[in-house]
Formats: structure tokens, sequence, C-alpha cells
């Protein structure tokens, strides 16, 4: 990233207030994708007069209400993002708009209307308070081709390579957020704009689905994909910052990624070794598509590096134990897990549901595999 204001002075006339994206670590995806499409806006670490835009999840939605809350500045606060998104009605306490679901049509024609004084109820895809919270039409999903995944000149990012998942997983917001159906950026798009990266990697519900309607996967899209990028970059597919469902990994996708790709991992979501939990939460795979996907990745060279939740709603203590014994498999093969403890989420299935207490002998066990560095992660309750 080569601009990080701390002050926000470089304001482009045209735009009358200045309009300025609070920064931090976990939106970086959000404004690389936002921060093109309002030409002279700034980022900044804390407020300042004029139109404030942050973009924000659920764990960060406490500090930033309590930053808003007790701003002082003379400002006109947007918000966006996963919370805001599900949770409307509670943002509106704190902020003057909510831009709901994906914002790269409806911020910019916001930001213009407001600017112009223009009625604000015209915008779709926004919520606003106007005797009560006000939701305008909902806007349709965007086309990613029209949107640069990020200025090069601004802010180096990941690359955007697919919105949407056609699974309902119970604990996820991605479906709400961006549908159900499965959108891609163009291979000649994603391969321009890895030109402006030294090492590329990509975000994406399951990048093993590029290309394809993210059931059945499109193992030529992908190879196309891989082959047409710049052959002087380290490629990173596969792995982190997105991981791939275990079903979807096979010999011939590995075979693909290791002739073209840098990545010795593949991340994959796991989420439970309990079969009985795995339905629960609508996975839509099963407990042994884990061990045969983290297989075939061993057989190619790949330590599989695999996402498991606990604490979901109605885990007990031999669900559990289920999942620590394909854990136990996993890191005793060569493999790695990463674990997260159930959080709920708004506008998932599981908003209302609380987690399951972890059992006190797990959580010793995998403290002890994450002394020996094969267990990263949060796995219990803080």
């Amino acid at each position: 990233m080569k601009i990080l204001k701390e002050s926000a002075n470089n304001m482009d006339i045209s735009l009358g207030l200045p309009v300025n994206f609070l920064f931090h670590k976990h939106n970086m995806q959000s404004i690389a994708a936002l921060i093109p499409l309002i030409p002279g806006a700034n980022l900044v670490r804390q407020p300042f007069e004029g139109i404030m835009v942050y973009s924000f999840a659920t764990p960060q939605a406490e500090s930033v209400f309590h930053e808003v809350e007790r701003c002082c500045k003379d400002a006109i606060f947007i918000a966006g993002g996963p919370h805001p998104s599900a949770r409307p009605d509670e943002t509106l306490r704190y902020f003057d708009y909510v831009v709901i679901g994906e914002g790269e049509e409806t911020l910019p024609e916001l930001i213009a209307t407001i600017q112009n004084g223009s009625d604000v109820s015209s915008v779709k895809g926004i919520a606003f308070e106007k005797d009560g919270i006000f939701l305008t039409k909902k806007r349709e999903n965007v086309d990613l081709d029209k949107f640069p995944p990020f200025d090069p000149f601004i802010m180096h990012n990941t690359i955007e390579i697919s919105r949407g998942c056609p699974f309902n997983c119970a604990y996820c917001q991605t479906p709400q957020l961006f549908g159900h159906m499965m959108r891609h950026r163009s291979i000649d798009i994603i391969s321009r704009n890895a030109r402006f990266l030294k090492d590329v990697r990509f975000t994406s519900p399951n990048a093993f689905a590029y290309g394809s309607d993210g059931i059945h996967p499109n193992v030529g899209k992908i190879e196309k994909l891989l082959s047409a990028l710049p052959r002087d970059r380290k490629i990173f597919f596969g792995t982190f910052p997105c991981e791939v469902r275990p079903e979807f990994i096979s010999d011939r996708l590995l075979e693909i990624v290791s002739g073209y790709c840098a990545n010795n991992t593949i991340n994959m979501g796991g989420q439970s070794g309990s079969q009985r939990i795995l339905d629960s939460i609508k996975r839509g795979h099963t407990v042994e598509d884990i061990f045969i996907g983290a297989e075939k990745c061993l057989g190619h060279g790949f330590t599989p590096v695999v996402d498991f939740i606990f604490g979901l709603p109605g885990e007990i203590e031999e669900d559990q134990r289920e999942t620590l014994r394909v854990i136990k498999w996993l890191t005793g093969q060569g493999g790695k897990v990463h674990s997260h403890y159930f959080m709920p989420l708004p506008g998932t299935a599981f908003e209302e549901r609380m987690p399951a207490p972890l059992s006190k002998s797990i959580n010793r066990i995998i403290g002890k595999l994450a002394l020996h560095g094969k267990a990263t992660g949060v796995w219990s309750k803080a």
C-alpha cells in the first residue's frame, strides 16, 4: 500500500465534502475494492470531518460503534460490510446510512447523492432512518468485471476471483451477502491485475470452484486461469487467504496447482469431524471427504491445513472427540489444523444459537498440539 493518510487533507475539490475510508487490517479487502470508485478519497486511521466510510464484520462491531459514538467530528457516517448488512437497525443507532450487501454500485451513488443534496431514498440497497428504519429497494448483484479488485497506485491486495456460494452452511454469512449463485471475474481481468502483484493471491468462498456453478468443479477453467497468469510472479492458489471444499480436491486439480503455483499448502474447510454435526450445519460434505482430500494433498506434496470449528450449536463431547480423532490423524500424517470457536453471526441460521462448551480434556490436547506447531487459531472461549 502506497498511501495511508493520518490526516484527511488531500480532498478532490470536485467531491465537495472530503470522503474518508476508515482503514484497519480487518477490512483491507473491501476497502481495496471500494476506494478506486471514489476519486480523491482518503485512507485514514481515525475519524475526520466530511463523509466517513466504514466496513466491518461482527468481531469489530463493538469497537467501531464505540468509536463513532464518541466521535466529535462533523461527519456523515456510512457503514457497510457483513455486520451492518445483517443488522442495519443496530448500526443506524450510530451511523447515518448503511450500504446493504455489495457496495461497488451503491456506495458511489450514495456519496454522489449526498454531495448533490438529492433524495437518498432513490438509491437502491441502503438503509437510513426516516420515521423509523427505511430500506430502499434491493440492488441486483454486480458484474465483477466492471470493477477493479484494487487500485494498484493506492493499495495492492489479493484478487477476488469469485463471489457467492450455492451452499447454505448454518454459520456462514456469504450467501446472505452475495447470493447463492457464484459469479467469477474473467481470466483476462484477473491476469491483467496480477501483473501489479509480486505474490499473487486470491480470495474466493472456494478457490477450486472458480469458473463453475459452485457445486461441480470446472477443472479446465482453473487450468486456463492459472496458465494465463504472468510467469514471472509467484502464484498462490487454494491456500491462504482463501480455502477449498474437501470434495473439490482431485488428483488432476492438484497436478495443475503443482505445475503453476508456488504454494506447498492447501487450505481446506473441514469444520467438524462429526458427521452428525456436518449434517446439522448443512455443510454438504462428509467426514470421509476430509480424509480423502487430505490424502490427495499429501500424495501430491501439499500440506493440508484444515479448518475446524469448535462449539458449534448442538455439539456434545462425543462430537468433539470425533473431531479430535480427525485432527490427530491429520497431524500424524504431517497435516496442520486451524481452529475457530463458534461465533453466532447475524443473518445466519445460527445467529440466535449459543456456542456449545468445549471439553476441558480436548482443550488441553489441542493446546499441546499448538505448542508443537501442529494447530493454530482459537478453539475455546477466551
